[in-house]
């Protein structure tokens, strides 16, 4: 592409004088893996490659330790552990997590730092957040000084604890974390990661060491959490880091920008002084070049701030086509946990549908072949198969401001071959990478021909979305019509977003704006309506 900053941010829009990341690199490869045991399975097989002398570095915002990497293992412990044994520097960055009782992970999260530090890793339990606010990043870091062409990492949304190990059928992780009934005893997951090669590995150790280096306290402003976790003699100061080594060689046609949140907080970060929203940002600047197609997967699109940008989009371009995959019921039942949720996601696709209307906005959820919804934790964006991302991040407040986060975007030099060959009609034309992300998850979801036999019904936008919603009609039709005869081919169903009543949205709607949804921009930002 002859100017990326067409689509990628600059520097100067990143705003966060702070940072030390690069706007973008050239010259990485960047290959989705979708579902969880994919993705367990290629960790192992690079983590048991590792020897003296290489790192294992990694964030997460829960950890279970005794998570089966594969059916027969290791777990999370035994790999990263042996990896310590054999010389492998291996550091964590775990949020320290609030309490258990509350659906967090608390007791999970320090089990892990204290398994792996038994081993001689060095786990740190980080609380350097706003108040409810949580450290959300999934990333592993992989460098091997002595063949830099093995580095590698893994971002996304696939944390490294219970419920992730599901595949393709979606019959769920034998180790499950407790949701919702209707998810069932071991809930399916769909869910995705980001292998990354080349240069962009270096930007994510920066991002690592950031983190890793803030001088505050990792449980600043909680003297309890403190005296708790110094009883608990677990790591509060985190040991000097090896030196910076240079960036991975060049490995193929990716550009990559890497996105991140953080809250503005006192004391602040020295890496984001007034917090930092490039994902927000990264975010608003691709949807606004969006002529045709944006396809999202999402946990929870929440927030009229989020769904603002989208319905400005659908407002400018009336060709364009907004399609949406969620989660069919929230993951905890109970008043105080679903109806605020309901509140949120309600606003968000009813703005949306007041400009697209039906015709040009689709919704939709996701079962298994039995029936059975499936959690869709998945962060995926494709604009006019043009850029795409994989992130942590969701689509709401609490994500492009609150928590900190962090999202690969890829811009593909690779003209892919395939007709309509620019379907936005704005001479950007397609990229390979974000067409085959959008199709493999179509193909999934649809029951076509995972070797791209039906792309036909696919390619176009417009035949995209007439088979997307051919499709879950014929599968809602079926299940009102009491199951009889076979059931359609695909997963997908129309998303009916729950309508509550005006004296229930009076006491949720605060609870979901304070809590569940807050707002960690600085007052100015938050003043204007800006990121």
């Amino acid at each position: 592409m002859d100017d990326p900053s067409r689509w990628l941010l600059t520097s100067e829009e990143r705003h966060n004088r702070g940072a030390a990341v690069p706007s973008w690199t050239e010259g990485n490869l960047v290959r989705p893996l979708v579902h969880g045991s994919v993705y367990f399975d290629r960790l192992v097989e690079v983590v048991e490659q590792l020897g003296a002398g290489d790192r294992l570095w990694f964030t997460d915002w829960r950890g279970d330790p005794d998570q089966r990497l594969r059916p027969d293992g290791p777990t999370v412990d035994e790999l990263f552990s042996a990896a310590s044994r054999r010389g492998v520097d291996v550091r964590g960055l775990v949020w320290r997590s609030h309490t258990d009782w509350l659906s967090y992970s608390k007791e999970q999260n320090r089990s892990l730092d204290r398994e792996i530090e038994e081993d001689g890793g060095k786990v740190v339990l980080d609380q350097r957040v706003r108040r409810v606010g949580s450290h959300h990043q999934k990333v592993v870091i992989i460098r091997c000084p002595a063949e830099p062409s093995r580095d590698v990492a893994f971002a996304g949304g696939i944390d490294l604890c219970h419920s992730r190990r599901d595949d393709a059928r979606h019959h769920g992780d034998p180790q499950a974390v407790d949701m919702a009934s209707g998810y069932g005893p071991t809930p399916p997951w769909h869910d995705i990661q980001a292998e990354i090669r080349g240069p962009a590995v270096a930007v994510l150790e920066t991002s690592f060491r950031e983190r890793w280096d803030d001088p505050t306290s990792p449980v600043q402003g909680n003297p309890i959490a403190y005296l708790v976790d110094r009883f608990r003699r677990a790591r509060l100061d985190p040991s000097p880091l090896p030196p910076e080594l240079p960036p991975p060689p060049p490995c193929g046609p990716h550009l990559v920008q890497i996105l991140r949140t953080y809250p503005k907080i006192r004391p602040r970060y020295d890496f984001a002084p007034e917090g930092e929203r490039s994902i927000a940002r990264g975010y608003s600047k691709a949807v606004k070049r969006a002529r045709r197609l944006i396809y999202l997967e999402d946990q929870y699109m929440w927030s009229s701030e989020v769904a603002q940008l989208f319905a400005d989009a659908l407002r400018d371009d009336p060709d364009l086509h907004l399609v949406v995959v969620v989660p069919r019921i929230p993951d905890q039942e109970g008043a105080f946990s679903a109806t605020p949720q309901a509140v949120g996601r309600r606003q968000a696709i009813d703005l949306c549908l007041r400009v697209g209307g039906e015709d040009r906005v689709h919704v939709f959820d996701v079962e298994n072949h039995a029936g059975t919804p499936v959690y869709v934790h998945a962060k995926v964006c494709v604009v006019d198969d043009v850029w795409a991302s994989v992130g942590s991040d969701n689509f709401n407040r609490r994500s492009w401001t609150h928590d900190s986060e962090l999202s690969t975007a890829v811009l593909d030099t690779t003209l892919d071959q395939r007709e309509p060959l620019d379907p936005a009609g704005a001479g950007d034309c397609a990229r390979t990478f974000p067409r085959d992300l959008r199709l493999e998850l179509a193909r999934e979801h649809l029951d076509l021909d995972p070797d791209g036999g039906d792309d036909d019904l696919l390619l176009d936008p417009e035949r995209f979305v007439a088979t997307l919603e051919a499709r879950a009609a014929a599968l809602a039709e079926w299940h009102e019509g009491g199951r009889r005869g076979p059931r359609p081919p695909g997963r997908l169903r129309p998303h009916r977003p729950e309508k509550l009543a005006w004296h229930t949205r009076l006491w949720a709607t605060p609870v979901y704006r304070l809590l569940v949804d807050p707002d960690g921009r600085p007052l100015r930002l938050r003043l204007r309506k800006a990121f």
